[in-house]
């Protein structure tokens, strides 16, 4: 029933034998009766509409490419929806819901990784999804470590990339407790800072990145599954590592397992190591050709004067080096030397004279080649 129904049905009925009245005026009730009602509806329409058009335009979101920049970071375990807030909370996005729907629409935005990002204000959802999987937009300190260098080498290169003063790096390593090293560690950082190439945050400290490496040698060690293998080989893991710092600076990669037989072979006569890596170590040099007043300086590390092996690592070793460690190659090899610095060409054999004429192929090669030795 209209509106207008109801009106003229609670209009008087007129009576019988009256005359009817005109209707003009009925007419025009039910005409002022409907624009009233048109109006209501309307006017109900403006006030339903915006909230109807608002859910069909979708979430805030900026237009971009966005402007300026603003530094954000991602901690790890962080959902997209809390990576949405942290964005928007910094200016990056209009909105979380546009972020989640955009990162909904790209199915790499699973691969966000944690750390800080540069990005820029007012950037579109999608163009913030597509910056954050963008390794240009990372804001980190990088910082290779090849392998074998020694912890001061360590402190001194990771200083140059951060800032951080090389005190601060040898003031963590003595609080050792909070560093993760393991129980076989002896309660020294030296071997245990993995060689690789780091991205630091901007924000770590000395003490963070040494838990960082630290952390990451635990990975490798693991995977190696070097305790079981270092009892193989009749060695604990510590001296393992000792052995794989050895090799490092000892040999070529190709040629780890066959310096390996010989530091096993000497052990086992029993033969000092009589290694120059060792002497160096213990004077804090790295000289290729050692003079005799060097190799009869005493230290703990001078495997010419001491029985067995150095009593910590010389250098943090890569996993081809532990490897070897723990799998020497058969051999009867108790003397080697690299007779071509160029080609890292190196010879071995269990016979001392044949090691003298191989010492003297490697003289010979320095003093045709001055200045590489």
């Amino acid at each position: 029933m209209s509106n207008l129904e109801i009106f003229e049905s609670t209009s008087p009925t007129p009576r019988s034998g009256h005359r009817k009245q005109p209707k003009k005026k009925s007419r025009l009730r039910g005409l002022l009766t409907t624009v009233l009602a048109i109006t209501i509806v309307a006017g109900g329409l403006a006030i339903v509409a915006p909230k109807v058009v608002s859910q069909f335009q979708g979430a805030a979101n900026f237009p971009g490419p966005g402007e300026g920049a603003v530094q954000i970071e991602i901690a790890a375990g962080n959902t997209l929806a809390e990576i949405g807030n942290i964005l928007k909370d910094n200016g990056v996005v209009a909105s979380v819901d546009s972020f989640t729907n955009a990162a909904a629409a790209n199915p790499d935005s699973s691969s966000i990784q944690p750390g800080f990002y540069s990005l820029k204000l007012k950037m579109s959802s999608a163009q913030s999804i597509l910056a954050l999987l963008d390794p240009a937009t990372r804001v980190t300190k990088k910082v290779v470590i090849p392998e074998g260098k020694r912890a001061t080498w360590i402190y001194a290169t990771i200083s140059k990339e951060t800032g951080i003063p090389v005190s601060d790096f040898e003031a963590a390593a003595k609080n050792v407790s909070e560093l993760g090293l393991p129980e076989y560690a002896n309660n020294n950082v030296e071997g245990f800072l993995f060689p690789a190439t780091y991205e630091f945050a901007p924000n770590a400290d000395a003490a963070t990145i040494l838990k960082i490496m630290i952390a990451r040698f635990a990975d490798e060690a693991k995977k190696l599954d070097l305790v079981n293998v270092a009892a193989n080989v009749d060695m604990t893991p510590y001296e393992v590592l000792i052995i794989a710092s050895l090799l490092q600076v000892e040999g070529h990669p190709r040629d780890f397992a066959k310096v390996a037989r010989v530091v096993y072979n000497r052990l086992d006569e029993p033969m000092r190591l009589q290694f120059d890596s060792t002497v160096n170590y213990g004077l804090d040099k790295s000289d290729v050709i050692l003079t005799t007043d060097l190799l009869e300086k005493q230290t703990p590390y001078n495997t010419y004067l001491n029985d067995g092996l150095p009593p910590t690592p010389i250098n943090s070793p890569g996993s081809a080096a532990i490897s070897a460690a723990v799998a020497p190659e058969e051999g009867d090899w108790l003397y080697f030397i690299t007779t071509d610095l160029g080609t890292q060409e190196t010879k071995f054999t269990n016979s001392y004279k044949e090691f003298l004429t191989f010492k003297n192929e490697f003289l010979s090669y320095c003093d045709a080649n001055p200045g590489t030795c």
